[in-house]
């Protein structure tokens, strides 16, 4: 497995902050989403990317466990069994400078912190990256570990998957079918759902190694960007044109929100730019039902074209009097 640096995928120093991280894979989501960019098939491949590495580095847990372990950070829970296990048993040949007992193919190294480590080349690893680690564990442990009298059993490999929805979509509460490595999987999908956001189904991985648990599976959902609204949070947005003379003189204006048209009353001498805010006409909050975030209307007041001689007369009039 090619090693890859979920620091430099996101841009960030390893020092950064969990706000750091935030705001560089929300930058890099963006800029990289293959809606925006349908000319671009790298686009994919490296908002998939983003979305892994963000997966990792925004958990506290897994980021230190790919900090000490690199690209085996998943192996983490089995390596530090087999090492308790090994402390336990008093080490192993002999205090684990050689490692004649597994065959002799290759050879074990200890560093100042007891950790083992195991080459099938017989050279020496720094920094925790060990290219022969999953078969370390598989001739311990696995179907190749003869003779050894070990029936410890390994938990699958967990999997990432990305679902995408549209605005209205991610609206309401609803049932979708995945299909993960294979297999059909049908899922809840709580309204209010958000871009970027991940959910964890626990099982739903990889099956696990001589009787161990299954492992997880992780949802990343995009969310396309919509026509019509903007959300922020909870929050929604939306322009609304208003001609010229409403606004000056007032009027009614018919709206679209997410679960229907609404009327609103326009106040004389509205200016352009003023902002209303409907209150529960928003977002609906995750997980948490009949809450909903706000509808915030923008009014563009436009400018009316192609006017008749008499027309712009009268706005002339209107001029000289004020």
């Amino acid at each position: 497995m090619a090693y890859i640096d979920y620091y430099q995928i996101l841009g960030v120093d390893k020092s950064a902050s969990q706000d750091d991280i935030k705001k560089a894979y929300r930058k890099l989501a963006r800029k990289y989403h293959p809606d925006l960019n349908p000319n671009d098939p790298s686009a994919k491949d490296k908002f998939q990317q983003i979305n892994e590495a963000n997966e990792v580095l925004s958990d506290p847990e897994k980021r230190k466990k790919y900090d000490e372990y690199g690209e085996h950070w998943k192996h983490a829970d089995e390596f530090e069994a087999q090492k308790k296990a090994r402390q336990q048993a008093g080490g192993f040949g002999g205090g684990g400078h050689g490692f004649g007992g597994f065959g002799g193919a290759g050879q074990g190294f200890t560093d100042g912190d007891g950790s083992y480590w195991y080459s099938s080349d017989g050279d020496g690893f720094s920094g925790g990256n060990a290219s022969g680690f999953s078969d370390f564990f598989e001739s311990m442990f696995g179907q190749r570990g003869r003779g050894q009298g070990s029936n410890a059993g390994f938990r699958g490999q967990d999997f990432n998957a990305e679902l995408h929805l549209s605005l209205r979509d991610a609206a309401q509460t609803h049932k979708q079918i995945l299909t993960v490595n294979g297999k059909q999987v049908r899922i809840t999908i709580p309204a209010g759902v958000a871009d970027g956001q991940v959910i964890k189904l626990k099982g739903y991985g990889g099956e696990g190694v001589n009787g161990g648990p299954a492992g997880d599976l992780y949802i990343t959902f995009v969310i396309a960007e919509d026509p019509v609204f903007k959300r922020l949070g909870d929050d929604l947005y939306v322009d609304v044109e208003v001609d010229l003379y409403t606004a000056v003189l007032g009027g009614e204006k018919l709206i679209d929100t997410l679960d229907g048209k609404v009327k609103l009353k326009i106040k004389p001498e509205t200016q352009n730019g003023t902002k209303v805010r409907l209150k529960g006409k928003g977002f609906p909050v995750y997980k948490k039902e009949g809450q909903f975030g706000d509808l915030i209307v923008t009014y563009s007041v436009k400018i009316p074209t192609n006017l008749t001689d008499k027309q712009k007369e009268l706005f002339r009039q209107l001029q000289s009097m004020n």
